[in-house]
């Protein structure tokens, strides 16, 4: 059977996250049921990381099995026409035959993350649900300073769901920078593997250094806490961004 490297983006406003859950409309199931449509095969497509309700993608990455083989152009816009037809906002930006050791989410040896805040008095027309507003002035300086006593290997129990299950809170953060163009604040992540919720909990305490309510130490010390309770509020998804996954 032949096996197929799927890019992704997605508006994720409209979907109860990535993965497939009766009764629920998601992203892995618009795609299965539009290859469905195209092709005749009830596949179980496997994709790079599970994204939550609401939360959305420039570059999610998955992979499907198929009976026979197509030309990659054609996988690619033909799912997307039957995407189209359904009123799914998801696209295939790329689909390309690779072998089959090929995993989406085993063979991932990095995945990026991109938190966007709209820091301005005024709130979102234009970006509403993709884009998290905050009235109040944040200081991004003190939020990248701060962001550094998160970098490395930590457990990161304070970051993560208390529905996580992954069987270990230990995890390395390669990248954690926040940068500031005008009203919007960018806070990119990068690691290996993430823990449910970790890139959004670690915003919603990045944001109250900004705020003035915490420094860098306080960061640390909830990070050492191990104690979800000691983390502060967990960012909404809108403004988050899966924007890359290596191999």
């Amino acid at each position: 059977m032949p096996r197929y490297r799927l890019d992704i983006e997605y508006d994720g406003r409209a979907y109860a996250g990535w993965q497939r859950q009766a009764g629920l409309h998601t992203v892995q199931a618009a795609i299965e049921q539009a290859i469905l449509k195209f092709s005749g095969d009830e596949i179980a497509l496997r994709g790079a990381g599970r994204t939550d309700s609401g939360v959305h993608a420039t570059a999610q990455v998955a992979h499907a099995d198929l009976t026979r083989a197509w030309a990659d152009d054609k996988v690619r816009d033909a799912v997307n026409a039957h995407l189209q037809v359904a009123g799914e906002t998801v696209a295939i930006l790329a689909a390309r035959q690779v072998p089959d050791e090929f995993d989406a989410r085993f063979s991932a040896t990095g995945r990026h993350y991109i938190y966007r805040i709209l820091n301005r008095r005024a709130p979102a027309a234009l970006e509403r649900g993709k884009i998290w507003w905050v009235p109040k002035r944040l200081d991004h300086e003190a939020m990248a300073d701060a962001a550094k006593v998160l970098l490395g290997r930590h457990d990161f129990t304070t970051f993560r769901s208390t529905q996580c299950q992954a069987n270990s809170p230990l995890r390395t953060l390669d990248r954690f920078e926040v940068t500031r163009r005008g009203d919007i604040i960018e806070i990119g992540a990068s690691a290996r593997s993430f823990l449910h919720n970790q890139v959004r909990s670690m915003v919603g305490s990045l944001k109250r250094v900004g705020e003035g309510g915490w420094s860098a130490g306080d960061l640390r010390l909830a990070l050492e806490a191990k104690d979800r309770a000691a983390c502060g509020q967990v960012a909404p998804p809108d403004g988050l961004y899966l924007t890359g996954v290596d191999y």
